[in-house]
């Protein structure tokens, strides 16, 4: 039976808008997957070192009869064919940033992945973007996403006219 997962995309390198766009065609390419939706593009301020060109962000739906940890080796896996490089600076910039946000209603915190990811309440290019595919999402801790879009303003987004996804 499919799960249904959300990912955080980011870019802030190498043409962001094409980076956002190749990955949301490789993620239709990832087995025993489908890509049910994704949101508009939005520009944000970079977290961390503010010596670095804003972010390009997105968030898309995809439906998985991977687990959890295999969905991630295939989102690095993407990762790494666009020419990302981890460096170990953290928030530093980046071509391309494939985050697992939910998977499912499942949590856990494994040494190499947390779910629902760390911060994604508190971030508001990605629970922006999370609104418009899924308004109705509800987290296990009981917080209706819609309230806390209401709380957080989007001061620091701007969102770009999206091209369709041609696949």
């Amino acid at each position: 039976m499919p799960v249904r997962a959300y990912i955080g995309l980011g870019s802030n390198q190498q043409n962001p808008l094409l980076q956002i766009h190749n990955a949301l065609i490789a993620l239709k390419q990832i087995p025993q997957t489908e890509l049910a939706g994704y949101s508009r593009l939005y520009r944000s301020k970079p977290i961390g070192p503010v010596d670095q060109p804003d972010f390009v962000n997105a968030v898309a739906a995809i439906d998985t009869c991977l687990d959890a940890h295999a969905l991630l080796s295939e989102l690095q896996s993407i990762e790494q064919q666009q020419g990302r490089v981890r460096n170990g600076v953290r928030w530093g910039p980046r071509t391309l940033d494939l985050d697992l946000l939910l998977f499912g209603d499942e949590q856990f915190n494994t040494g190499r992945l947390t779910v629902p990811h760390p911060g994604l309440l508190q971030r508001d290019f990605v629970l922006y973007p999370l609104y418009e595919i899924a308004p109705d999402l509800q987290f296990n801790s009981g917080e209706l996403l819609a309230e806390l879009v209401k709380e957080h303003p989007d001061d620091e987004l701007e969102p770009l006219d999206s091209p369709e996804i041609c696949y």
